[in-house]
């Protein structure tokens, strides 16, 4: 039996107005994969940016070989803000194909905004392949794709990236030391326990805060 709110739903994606696409894209992620999946494909393709992106959004919440296969190619789109949001859903489904996928888009893109989606997505799937790549990303101009960098490092477990991110405790930037005290939280070891002693007593309360339950976090492991 179809689901009591189908027919309204596909409806409302066939209504002129984009906040009614929208908010039946919204309730799509809560129907069965069987009857919301091939609405939400259709919406991916649509004339409306918002309408667009909100696809991509839903469509993560329905994973399966087919929604990644279509996110993959979403990450060649010509518009670059169709191409962040697909390497932002790729975070959330998981598939051996992705980080790869999700490192040349990294690579090659010009974008800062895919660049970021891409590291954090990265940093979501918990990869430790995604190494290189990382390591790499935090060399960008962009600071906020440098932040996102470090974050998906602490994520992935990189003890191999200590020596490269402690310099980071000297950041100007002070989003930069924040997001090292978490990243250094999920990398305990001698050297992280002193930098994390150091960002505790940081001039910004973001940077001390973090860093104090960073060290808590070592501790109660």
């Amino acid at each position: 039996m179809a689901h009591p709110r189908l027919q309204e739903l596909t409806s409302k994606l066939k209504s002129d107005d984009n906040c009614d696409r929208l908010l039946a894209l919204v309730a799509l992620r809560n129907l069965p994969t069987t009857e919301a999946f091939p609405l939400i494909k259709l919406m991916l393709f649509d004339d409306s940016l918002p309408v667009r992106s909100m696809a991509i959004r839903s469509l993560a919440s329905h994973p399966s070989a087919e929604s990644v296969s279509l996110l993959i190619q979403l990450l060649d789109d010509p518009n670059y803000e169709i191409r962040a949001g697909a390497a932002g859903a790729l975070g959330y489904v998981g598939d051996q194909n992705i980080v790869q996928a999700l490192s040349r888009v990294f690579l090659e893109d010009t974008e800062w905004l895919v660049c970021f989606s891409a590291a954090v997505s990265l940093g979501n799937l918990k990869d430790p392949s995604a190494y290189a790549v990382l390591l790499h990303a935090l060399e960008h101009s962009e600071v906020i794709v440098q932040q996102a960098a470090i974050a998906a490092l602490g994520e992935i477990k990189a003890f191999d990236a200590l020596e490269t991110l402690l310099p980071f405790v000297q950041s100007e930037d002070w989003m930069v030391r924040q997001y090292l005290a978490t990243a250094l939280g999920n990398l305990p070891s001698p050297q992280s326990i002193s930098a994390l002693k150091y960002l505790a007593k940081d001039d910004h309360p973001h940077v001390a805060s973090a860093a104090t339950i960073a060290l808590e976090l070592i501790h109660e492991s």
